[in-house]
């Protein structure tokens, strides 16, 4: 039996000529699929910045309609507390009451700092926690912190004994 290495070299370049061709083509295909997931999450990405975008611009809108709906009801308890239609007038009585009673506090805070020769220092010096602005979570101890959870507060009256 002889071997024609010829032929044998003819058949192993066709086999490599076609497995570059092969390697080539499916070189091109990853490159394109490549690209086109790159394309894809590219566009993603935009799509989930322009939205975070939005998502601000929504925040920033909701605040100026929070401080627009606050700026109106100041100009209408201005021009209409003392007198409002039946729709607003809890609304106004909450503001006039909540009024009232600031005027109290800061009356005592001015009898208590000349009581007790307190500076504005001394007394800023003084944490606050804020209100939390639902309004629900009151602190329910006494205003000047004299009277314990069975004692009455020393600065409010007394309501009569019920018989």
């Amino acid at each position: 039996m002889s071997i024609d290495f010829e032929s044998l070299k003819d058949k192993a370049v066709v086999l490599a000529q076609s497995g570059v061709t092969k390697a080539r083509e499916l070189t091109e295909t990853g490159i394109a699929k490549a690209r086109e997931l790159a394309d894809t999450s590219a566009a993603k990405a935009k799509e989930i910045t322009e939205i975070g975008k939005l998502k601000v611009n929504n925040s920033t809108e909701q605040e100026a309609i929070r401080k627009a709906y606050s700026e109106l009801g100041k100009l209408y308890y201005a021009e209409r507390g003392s007198a409002p239609e039946a729709a607003y007038a809890d609304a106004c009585q909450r503001i006039t009451d909540a009024l009232a009673r600031i005027s109290y506090n800061n009356e005592r805070i001015a009898d208590i700092k000349a009581a007790g020769q307190l500076s504005d220092a001394e007394v800023e010096a003084v944490e606050v926690e804020p209100v939390p602005e639902d309004g629900e979570a009151q602190d329910t101890s006494c205003c000047c912190g004299e009277a314990g959870d069975d004692a009455p507060c020393c600065c409010q009256e007394e309501d009569e004994p019920k018989d």
